[in-house]
């Protein structure tokens, strides 16, 4: 076992090229350190003639990954760590390497995995969840748009599915991940240790194929509206439950993050991963200038009081001419 980063361990077992996250106590949330020790990794079995497979997992008990240091890229910004712009293009780097890979790339999805928690496991080739998988990308809820190019997938769920999860960061099972393109197989989370062990021949073993899956009606009705505006109206207007529910969390989030986020996943529907991910950086990059974004850190991690105070505070103010804004090129 290689110890490449205090919270990353890599091992080459047999024909395996073994990844684990270890930071157990932030259920392995991602720090730049981290990030940099895996792309080593990662570049260097991709040479090896021994490495056959990869598997990616995360140590303890809660899950692979709870995403990036969100409170590392709050100091960032108050000049006090690293600037974010820098974790952002490593991380982004990461998530495209996994996704060319050219040797079968496994993770274990099992637990929470949210955010970049997704971008270092949903590229991957084989995806695998669990009875235990809670996968989600919550980012308009701290004033951001989903990152490590999750949109491209998103972009790509059935009807209007991923726009759904990622305008209210709705929280996957297994099986919901699955039909929304964030994984592949189900396997019961007692029996992934005896999975690793069989990947260390260098083969992936016939997983369970999942059978036809479906999503409620009202989700393409609803989302299918060119605007957040006309989204939350059709949400409103619906009896059901579950719609009211996306409704009311809807109107929680950032004003700005929700129009930028729309427009993102849209355009995401034409793009390649790695123009994605382009577009991620120029989006967050423009969101470090953003009042929402330190607010949105603030109220969820940092005082954790859940009352954030959005500026521009309502939809109508976030003109169009704003929106566009995000997705200017960057400066050389």
């Amino acid at each position: 076992m290689t110890v490449d980063s205090e919270h990353v361990l890599t091992e080459v077992q047999g024909r395996l090229g073994h990844l684990t996250l270890n930071r157990p106590e932030r259920i392995n949330a991602l720090s730049l350190p981290m990030i940099a020790a895996a792309s080593r990794a990662l570049t260097s079995w991709a040479l090896d003639p021994q490495v056959q497979v990869v598997l990616i997992d995360g140590a303890g008990p809660r899950g692979l990954c709870a995403g990036g240091d969100i409170r590392e890229v709050y100091e960032g910004i108050h000049g006090r760590d690293v600037p974010p712009g820098a974790f952002w293009a490593q991380e982004y780097e990461m998530n495209a390497l996994i996704a060319r890979y050219r040797k079968p790339v496994v993770s274990f999805m099992d637990g929470i995995v949210l955010g970049g928690g997704v971008g270092i496991s949903a590229h991957a080739s084989v995806r695998i969840v669990t009875e235990r998988s809670q996968v989600a990308m919550p980012e308009t809820a701290i004033g951001l748009s989903p990152d490590v190019g999750a949109l491209y997938l998103l972009a790509r769920s059935p009807g209007r599915f991923g726009v759904h999860c990622a305008l209210t960061g709705h929280r996957l099972d297994g099986p919901g991940a699955i039909h929304a393109g964030l994984a592949d197989h189900l396997v019961k989370s007692s029996d992934l240790g005896s999975l690793a062990v069989q990947l260390r021949a260098g083969v992936v073993p016939a997983l369970p194929v999942p059978g036809p899956s479906a999503h409620p009606g009202w989700i393409d009705t609803c989302y299918s509206a060119g605007s957040v505006e006309e989204i939350l109206e059709r949400l409103r207007a619906d009896s059901g439950s579950a719609a009211q529910a996306a409704a009311d969390v809807i109107s929680a989030m950032s004003p700005t993050a929700l129009k930028v986020t729309l427009e993102a996943i849209g355009r995401a529907a034409d793009m390649t991963v790695d123009e994605v991910l382009e577009q991620d950086l120029r989006v967050c990059s423009r969101f470090l200038h953003h009042r929402d974004f330190v607010e949105g850190i603030r109220a969820r991690v940092i005082d954790k009081d859940r009352a954030p105070r959005w500026n521009p505070s309502t939809l109508a103010e976030v003109t169009r001419r704003d929106v566009l804004s995000y997705f200017e090129p960057l400066a050389a």
